[in-house]
């Protein structure tokens, strides 16, 4: 028995590599003009990035106004946009902050719809590199569903950022710094089985990522326009950089 789950625990961790390859979509959050979510339009915007065929939908991710959202809009945005999904992409909810207001968040998202997680990176200009990875991993440990991890800064070591991609719960890094050489490297010590090495600076930078190794990336245009974010996801997926 013990075999098994563990067999089917692997298996359920590669297709959701694979499946994070994709587009991970980030919505925004849309506001009245008094300040408070504008809920339907809101459903609105999800459902149409869903029915677009966007792979991932990320929700309440730094393009949906994080830092600003008090913890409970932040679950109000995530569960609208897991009804205004309804099961048709993969469903990511982001945590952050403290600790403990990420996990908490984090052990009640998979009530809420939640595939996986977001983790973002820690603010606290402060903390250390291996702290910054110790955050991550504290997470990792203390929720149901796998996470990916939000990595925005050059503070960590390879080995801190390896020691978080070899966690068995974290599936993917969401890569979003401009060091190639960096990443080029992550992704040599680790093979695609282990981890999704993702584009976390959208369209613009999905090329050069590409060419170093990452697979699929972020996108806030699915806001505005997701068949060219479809068309630049196939083009790269073919190896046609040109196109």
């Amino acid at each position: 028995n013990t075999i098994m789950e563990n067999s089917n625990h692997q298996s359920f961790h590669q297709d959701m590599i694979a499946r994070l390859t994709g587009i991970s979509g980030v919505h925004i959050t849309p506001y009245r003009d008094d300040g408070e979510i504008n809920e339907g339009l809101l459903g609105k915007i999800v459902d149409r990035i869903s029915s677009a065929g966007i792979h991932t939908i990320v929700s309440a991710g730094n393009t949906a106004e994080f830092y600003s959202l008090s913890p409970e809009e932040i679950q109000k945005v995530q569960c609208l946009a897991a009804e205004a999904n309804a099961g048709r992409s993969l469903m990511m909810m982001a945590v952050g902050r403290s600790l403990r207001e990420a996990v908490s968040r984090g052990k009640h998202a998979k009530h809420d719809g939640a595939d996986l997680l977001l983790i973002h990176q820690p603010m606290d200009p402060f903390a250390s590199p291996h702290a910054q990875a110790e955050y991550f991993i504290g997470i990792a440990e203390s929720v149901e569903i796998p996470v990916v991890a939000y990595i925005r800064s050059e503070v960590m070591t390879i080995s801190d950022i390896l020691c978080i991609a070899r966690h068995e719960n974290i599936v993917g890094i969401k890569f979003a710094t401009t060091n190639l050489i960096l990443l080029a490297q992550c992704v040599n010590e680790t093979s695609p089985s282990e981890i999704a090495w993702i584009c976390g600076l959208a369209e613009g930078w999905a090329a050069p990522f590409y060419s170093v190794g990452a697979r699929g990336f972020t996108s806030g245009f699915v806001n505005v326009k997701p068949e060219i974010s479809l068309a630049i996801h196939s083009a790269l997926e073919a190896g046609d950089y040109k196109e």
